[in-house]
Parts: structure tokens; sequence; C-alpha cells
């Protein structure tokens, strides 16, 4: 794999999304790895996935990523597998998601990593416990930059696949860290606090140096060595699927990140690419750079005058 600036690793899901905007179910491309990955070329930074799929994982998915140009040399199809699927069930307003995991495709292995790996930053992005430590440990050696959002890691799936969160992660993970990402509710069950100020800090004390918690239309907390401050949400001219806007933010952030640009800046513009993405069904509309660093530069500006 040839070095570029961002490499995603986990798995990509084949999901149905079942919307109030919508009168039949949408089958589209999902998992974290989609989102950071179309959301990073959007802006204009070279980036590679690192992911498993199955025989059965569509065509045309892997030419919209090629299309958009996302490097595919790491990603390992097994034929006589099938690809991790997910059913999402939204309510009306959007104010709570049934997640049921329908497939759960085979772990990403030691074996599954190419033999060279040069990156400015790597995000681990698992969506059905498939990346194991050792995994982590060894890309770790790959970046000066290693990112997170463990929701994958921190689910548990019953005998007919619901989805709840295990409020427990392998606790070697995070010291290997440098940046954390996950929703507010996630990094409340991760630490068991229910005040955010003591949640990340229990984050930092683990290792990450910066910390960000999405909570939706609320915006965003970023932590940086414990210092927090409030990342506004960028307003959308419509919601049609909230899936994978923290995805979508993370990926934003981490692509000005590893320019040298300001936390808070990355954040907002983070913040600007989540509020376009919803504006349409999965992974179709990532809206044009231009209008993501305009809805950054406003949330900036107000923010800081504020």
């Amino acid at each position: 794999m040839k070095s570029c600036d961002i490499v995603v690793i986990g798995h990509f899901s084949i999901d149905s999304l079942k919307l109030p905007t919508r009168a039949k179910p949408c089958r589209v491309l999902g998992g974290a790895v989609a989102y950071v990955s179309l959301v990073t070329r959007r802006l204009c930074s070279s980036v590679a996935v690192i992911s498993k799929v199955g025989g059965d994982f569509p065509k045309v998915y892997m030419k919209h990523l090629r299309d958009a140009g996302v490097s595919l040399s790491g990603i390992v199809q097994v034929p006589s597998e099938r690809t991790t699927s997910f059913e999402l069930a939204y309510k009306e307003d959007f104010s709570f998601r049934k997640l049921i995991l329908k497939v759960q495709g085979s772990p990403i292995t030691l074996a599954d990593l190419p033999y060279t790996l040069s990156s400015k930053a790597i995000h681990i992005a698992p969506i059905a416990a498939e990346i194991p430590f050792e995994v982590v440990k060894q890309v770790r050696n790959f970046t000066n930059c290693l990112s997170i959002d463990p929701q994958g890691m921190a689910r548990s799936f019953d005998a007919v696949g619901n989805v709840a969160c295990c409020a427990r992660i392998d606790n070697r993970v995070l010291p290997l860290v440098d940046i954390y990402k996950s929703s507010l509710d996630e990094i409340e069950a991760l630490t068991g606090h229910s005040n955010i100020g003591k949640a990340v800090r229990a984050i930092h004390d683990l290792g990450p140096k910066i910390v960000i918690a999405t909570m939706g239309e609320r915006g965003a907390l970023l932590s940086v060595e414990g210092s927090i401050r409030t990342v506004p949400a960028c307003k959308p001219t419509r919601v049609v699927d909230p899936t994978g806007a923290g995805d979508v933010f993370v990926g934003g952030f981490l692509t000005e990140y590893i320019q040298n640009k300001e936390p808070f800046w990355c954040a907002c513009v983070g913040s600007a690419a989540a509020s376009l993405v919803v504006e349409d069904v999965g992974t179709k509309f990532f809206g044009e750079k231009e209008e993501i660093y305009s809805r950054a530069r406003a949330a900036y500006e107000k923010e800081i005058k504020h």
C-alpha cells in the first residue's frame, strides 16, 4: 500500500435503512470506513481503506469508492463469506434508532494488513467487533497519529442481532491512541460517568490527548488535554438520514488536523461536513468542498466572537 494522508480500518457494511423520509427501506453502502474515507476525499486528501468484505459486496459500491478516489488495495474480499450487514430503523423525529446486526463478517487479522503502511493518520473504525487489539497494536507502528471511534468494540449482540452498548472495551487499546471520538452516550457508558467533564477526564487519563464527544444536533464537545470547548452544530437545510454523521465529523476533523490546523477549527470542519451528509440518504451526498468550508467558517467565527 502506497503512502497516503489517512488510512481507515474497519468493516464496510450493507445497510438496510428504514427512514421516516422514505416510504420503503433503502439498501445502501454503510460502515464508518465508507463515511470517513469519502469525506476525506471530498476535502481533497488521499485515503486508503483496510477492510474485509464477502462475495456479496456489490460491485457498484466498489465503483462508487473507486470513482471518488478512495484507494481499495487494502480491501480483502472473501467470496465464500458474507459482508457485515445492519438494519437501521429511525423514529419519526430521528430521536431514536433501532440497530440490528443481520450479518457479522469475520474479523480483520494481522494477515489482512499490508506488508508496508505509511500514513499521516490512521483511524480505527470498527462497527461489529472486527478489530482485535493485535491489529491496533500493529498499526500504531505505522503512524504518528492514531485515532479511534470504539463504537464497534463496545457493542454487544443478542441472539437475533439487537445491538446494545456493553460499556466495556479492551483496556489495552486506548493507551495506544492519540485521538478519541465517540457519541456522548457512548463515552458516558464506557467511563461510567454521567458528568461529561469526569467522563472526558477518564478518557484522557487512559492516554488520548484529544477527546471528541458528538451530540447530534447539539454539536460536539472537544477536549484538548483537558481543556473543553463546545463545537456548535452547523444547521442542515433538511434532515433526510442522520446515519454516519459522527463518522463524517471525525473524517473532516482528521483531514484538517493532519495539516496542522488548530483543533477547534478542525472540529468546525467536522461539524460542517456532518451537517451536509444528513441532507441525503447514505453516502450519496457530502456537499461541495467550498460549502463545507463556508459552513465551518460561519461556525468558527460565531464561536470566536461569542
